[in-house]
Formats: structure tokens, sequence, C-alpha cells
């Protein structure tokens, strides 16, 4: 069974940068879209991002857009979501996850069915 796991995580001063890989065990994600969402203290999970098999197609979030890029390197199967210009409202728990097909139908959370158990970004001075 596929296993997603996020890294990257930590504490960052706000406008700077920072990049968070998943990569799965018990399987590849070469051949899959790969999505990430995020969770801060008290709020809903927010769709962030998907980013289809290939690499080519991309979708974001408008509270992303121009901020955050997904990436991927099939040769060893991780995807990246490189965060830039970062604010203190982007502190939250962050997941990548994945759906049964390699295409993305859209950013929403609702579209994927597995994720990792996530990592902490913090934003703060």
């Amino acid at each position: 069974q596929l296993q997603l796991v996020e890294s990257g995580g930590g504490l960052v001063q706000p406008g700077g940068s920072l990049t968070l890989s998943c990569t799965a065990s018990g399987g590849t994600l070469a051949n899959l879209a790969v999505g990430w969402s995020r969770q801060a203290p008290g709020k809903e999970r927010e769709g962030l991002s998907c980013l289809n098999d290939s690499g080519r197609y991309t979708f974001y979030a408008d509270s992303v857009k121009g901020r955050f890029t997904t990436s991927r390197t099939n040769t060893n199967g991780t995807v990246y979501l490189h965060l830039s210009n970062l604010k203190p409202e982007d502190t939250a728990v962050y997941y990548c996850g994945t759906r049964t097909s390699y295409w993305c139908p859209g950013y929403e959370s609702r579209h994927f069915t597995s994720w990792g158990r996530g990592t902490q970004v913090t934003v703060s001075s």
C-alpha cells in the first residue's frame, strides 16, 4: 500500500522561502497526480495545488497562486512544493496527497484519496 511522507517543514521568517518534499513508500508517485493541502489550527483543510503525472499541468488555489510552485522529478518519484514570500497566515500543517489517476480535476482536497501525516510550517519573526 502506498504511504506518503512529507518533509522539509520548519520555522521561517515572513518573506522567507521553504521547499517541502513528498515521497512514497510501498510504491511510486511517478504515474499519479499529486496534490498539496494545509490545515491551520481551528480551520478546515485547504486544498493548495495539483500536479499531473507528467508535471506539465498544475492547478493552484488563489490564496497561493504566484507564491507557491509544485514540481516533480519522476526519476525518483518525489514531488515538491516550493513556498515563497511566506506570511504568518501560511502557518499550518502541510500534507501531500494522491488520487488514483494521472490527471488533475482541480486543486481541491476532495479530489485526493490518500494523504501523508503532514509537516509543520511556521511563519514567524
